[in-house]
């Protein structure tokens, strides 16, 4: 799977940073677009010694049926397209509530405004800043994304967010607070 994520990547010019343990590469890896299913992942590598450590975690990067229903945005849900967004993402709180990490550069999303519970992420699109996080759904596990997302990047298992920020916090600690986020889509990694 590394193999395949780290060639789409290159594929489309995105940046794969190789300098060493806790030079995290943050990659979502979006699936056929199911609602409230948390049927993605959010995959963590860096290299070490020459070789890539690797992890990947369920989660979504599609928001919940509540919020394709019932938009917070007046043009709609955001669903966030894919591409790499560079040094986009720092620590902080999400919601003021605990550690995550959360948007702090221009990222582009797609409105999803007809409001019929189903994704259709490809019209309205637009660049800027609009709180799309990485974040948990719950402490424990949730069973459906719900409304946990409304646009943002969600892990499935508070225990693996917890291994996520910890990674994180090292991260930020030996290159900066300021980190980078790629989303593929599944297609892209059997493309390159």
């Amino acid at each position: 799977m590394i193999h395949r994520i780290v060639s789409a990547m290159e594929s489309k010019g995105d940046r794969v940073f190789r300098n060493g343990r806790h030079d995290l590469n943050i990659v979502g890896i979006r699936s056929v677009a199911k609602p409230d299913r948390f049927d993605d992942c959010i995959s963590v590598f860096s290299m070490h010694g020459g070789e890539w450590l690797f992890w990947s975690f369920p989660a979504t990067t599609d928001p919940g049926v509540a919020y394709l229903k019932n938009p917070i945005n007046k043009s709609g849900t955001a669903i966030l397209a894919p591409g790499q967004y560079r040094s986009a993402y720092r620590i902080g709180k999400h919601r003021g509530k605990y550690d995550a990490l959360i948007q702090s550069r221009p990222v582009t999303v797609f409105r999803d405004g007809n409001m019929d519970g189903h994704i259709d992420p490809w019209r309205n699109a637009e660049t800027g800043i609009y709180g799309i996080n990485i974040h948990m759904s719950t402490a424990g596990e949730a069973d459906f994304v719900g409304k946990h997302s409304a646009g943002c990047q969600v892990f499935k298992n508070g225990h693996d967010f917890e291994i996520f920020m910890a990674m994180a916090r090292a991260g930020a600690a030996k290159f900066g607070n300021a980190f980078t986020y790629t989303l593929l889509e599944e297609v892209d990694l059997y493309d390159s």
